[in-house]
C-alpha cells in the first residue's frame, strides 16, 4: 500500500520545479522523500537516511563557504555561531515548510496521523535528503546554487541578528544579568493534532516581556524569546539614558553653585565623568 495521506501526494517533478532544480534521476528525489515510516510499512525500499547523510555535509559546507565570504571580518568563533544557527533542525523545517515540503515526503500511515507532515525533525531531514539528492544527481554546483536560493533568507536575517544568534541562549544571559534568574516559558496550542498552532510567553520574573506563536513548541518560543530579548534590550536603553539625564542635570546643579569663575581649564564631558569609577 503507498501513502495513505487524504489527498494525493504532489509529484517529484512538481518538487523539481518548484526548486527550480532539472535531475536526470528523478528516482534520487524520490528516495530523498521517502520517510523511513513508509518504508518500514512497504518492505525493500530504502529510506531518505543516505541522501540526509550526504545532504547535511553538503549543506554545512555551503553555509560555511557562503558566511566566510560574506563576512570577511568575522571571527571564528561567530562564523561557526552563524553556520550553527542556520543548520539546526528548526531553521531547516522553516525552510522545508516555505516549500511545502511535508506534502512530498512518503510517511507511514503512523507518521501521518500523528501529524508528521509537519515533524521539525521530519522536514529537517527531508530538506537535506532533497539537497544531497541535487548533489549526487548533478553535482556541486548545482546543490551550491540549490542551497543558496533556499537559505539566502534566512542566512541575510541571521546576519542582522548581532549577538543573538540564538534569542533563548541570549535571553538566558541577559536575564541572568538583569534579574538574577531565567526565563520560563508559557506554552499553550491550538488547532488539531496534525496541524497545531504553538503560543508561547518568554516570563521574567513573573512578568511576560514577549509572546510568539509557530509551527512547533520550539519555535514559539524562541519567537517569544526574540521579543522578549529586544524589549528588555531597549528597557536598558531607556534605562541608560534616564541615568544619564539625571547624571547631566547634577551636573549643571554643581556649576551653577560654584565660585561661576570660568578658569580657562577645559571641563570634562558629560560621558567621560560618568564613565570614571565612583569613590
Amino acid at each position: 500500500m503507498s501513502d495513505a495521506a487524504p489527498t494525493p501526494r504532489p509529484t517529484v517533478e512538481t518538487l523539481a520545479r518548484l526548486l527550480d532544480v532539472h535531475l536526470d534521476d528523478l528516482g534520487l528525489l524520490e528516495r530523498a522523500l521517502t520517510h523511513r515510516s513508509w518504508a518500514f510499512e512497504n518492505g525493500a525500499v530504502q529510506p531518505n537516511e543516505r541522501l540526509e547523510f550526504l545532504g547535511d555535509a553538503v549543506l554545512g559546507l555551503v553555509v560555511a563557504d557562503e558566511i566566510f565570504h560574506a563576512h570577511p571580518d568575522e571571527q571564528e568563533g561567530r562564523l561557526a555561531k552563524v553556520r550553527a544557527a542556520a543548520v539546526k533542525a528548526d531553521a531547516l523545517a522553516d525552510v522545508a515548510r516555505s516549500l511545502d515540503l511535508g506534502a512530498f515526503i512518503k510517511l507511514g500511515r503512523g507518521e501521518i496521523s500523528s501529524g508528521g507532515r509537519d515533524k521539525e525533525s521530519i522536514l529537517a531531514d527531508g530538506l537535506e535528503a532533497v539537497i544531497g539528492a541535487g548533489y549526487l544527481d548533478q553535482g556541486f554546483a548545482t546543490a551550491y546554487d540549490l542551497v543558496q536560493r533556499l537559505f539566502a533568507e534566512t542566512l541575510a536575517e541571521l546576519a542582522e541578528r548581532g549577538a543573538a544568534l540564538d534569542y533563548k541562549t541570549s535571553l538566558q544571559e541577559l536575564a541572568a544579568a538583569r534579574f538574577g534568574g531565567l526565563p520560563r516559558y508559557e506554552v499553550s496550542d491550538r488547532g488539531p493534532d496534525h496541524r497545531k498552532t504553538f503560543t508561547a510567553a518568554a516570563v521574567i520574573a513573573d512578568r511576560p516581556w514577549g509572546t510568539g506563536e509557530g509551527r512547533s513548541k520550539k519555535q514559539a518560543e524562541q519567537r517569544a524569546a526574540r521579543e522578549a530579548y529586544l524589549a528588555l534590550q531597549a528597557a536598558d536603553h531607556a534605562d541608560g539614558e534616564a541615568a544619564g539625564g539625571v547624571d547631566g542635570a547634577a551636573g549643571d546643579g554643581d556649576g551653577a553653585t560654584g565660585s561661576g569663575v570660568d578658569d580657562g581649564a577645559p571641563q570634562p564631558s558629560a560621558a567621560h565623568r560618568d564613565g570614571e569609577p565612583v569613590g
